[in-house]
C-alpha cells in the first residue's frame, strides 16, 4: 500500500482555520467541534480527542482535521458516540503512514480490507463503520462513507485537496488555496460577497455577468449563505 506524497501530506498539516470559523462552515457548533479535534474534560475525567493524537489545546485547525471532521460529521445523528472511532483512526494513522488518514483516499478504495479489519480488531459499533460486507461478501462503503466521499475531490497522492460542503453537484467549493478556504464559487469568487450583492438589491444576471460566473452558480452562492445563517 503507497504513502501519499509527501507535499500532498504537506497539506494536511497547514493550519487554515479558527476552530469557531470550521465550525461555522461544518455547520457544527463549536464547543462539540473542539471536543472531536481536542479531547475536553469534565467532571475530571479526560477524555482525549478523536482527531488529534494528543491534546494541544490550540484552537488553529489543519485542513486535515477540518476534513476528517467532515467525515465526522456524517455520523452525528448516530446515538453511539464518535470517541468509538479514536482507535480506528490510530491504527489507519499508524498503518497508512499518514496523520490524517481519513483525509486520505486509501481507506475507502485500496485500503478497504484494512479499515474493516481495523474496525473488527477494535470491536467499533457497526453504526460508525467505514466499510460492510456485502450479500455476496464484496466489502461496500456504508452510506456516511459515501456521503463524505461525494463531498470531497482528491489530488495526485490519494489526499484530500477540496471539500463541496453541499455535494459536488453544487458549485460551493472549501479550497485551503483559494480564498483562505473560505467558501467560494468554483471560479474563486466568495460566496459571502455574491450574497452580500444580492441582499443589496443588484440583479444576479447582472452580477453573474460581471464576475463571469453563471446565474447559478450566483444562486448556489445565495442559498449556502442562507444555510449557514439558518
Amino acid at each position: 500500500m503507497t504513502t501519499p506524497a509527501v507535499e500532498q501530506v504537506a497539506q494536511l498539516e497547514r493550519p487554515i482555520y479558527g476552530m469557531s470559523q470550521a465550525a461555522r462552515l461544518l455547520g457544527l457548533r463549536t464547543d462539540g467541534l473542539r471536543r472531536w479535534i481536542d479531547g475536553y474534560e469534565h467532571a475530571g475525567r479526560v477524555y482525549p480527542p478523536v482527531i488529534r493524537e494528543g491534546r494541544t489545546r490550540s484552537d488553529m485547525v489543519t485542513w486535515g482535521e477540518f476534513v476528517e471532521a467532515g467525515y465526522l460529521r456524517e455520523y452525528r445523528a448516530k446515538k453511539v458516540s464518535l470517541q468509538y472511532l479514536r482507535p480506528v483512526i490510530g491504527i489507519l494513522r499508524r498503518e497508512l503512514g499518514v496523520r490524517y488518514p481519513l483525509a486520505t483516499l486509501q481507506p475507502y478504495t485500496s485500503g478497504k480490507q484494512l479499515a474493516l479489519e481495523v474496525q473488527k480488531t477494535v470491536g467499533l459499533d457497526p453504526a460508525l463503520s467505514i466499510v460492510v460486507l456485502g450479500r455476496n461478501g464484496e466489502l461496500q462503503l456504508t452510506d456516511e462513507a459515501e456521503a463524505f466521499l461525494e463531498k470531497v475531490e482528491f489530488a495526485e497522492g490519494d489526499v484530500a485537496r477540496r471539500l463541496f460542503p453541499l455535494g459536488r453537484r453544487v458549485p460551493v467549493v472549501l479550497d485551503p488555496d483559494v480564498g483562505f478556504g473560505e467558501p467560494t464559487v468554483l471560479r474563486g469568487v466568495r460566496t459571502e460577497v455574491l450574497a452580500e450583492l444580492i441582499e443589496a438589491g443588484e440583479d444576479p444576471e447582472r452580477i453573474a455577468e460581471v464576475y463571469d460566473l453563471t446565474t447559478a452558480e450566483v444562486d448556489a452562492a445565495v442559498s449556502f449563505e442562507a444555510r449557514q445563517v439558518a
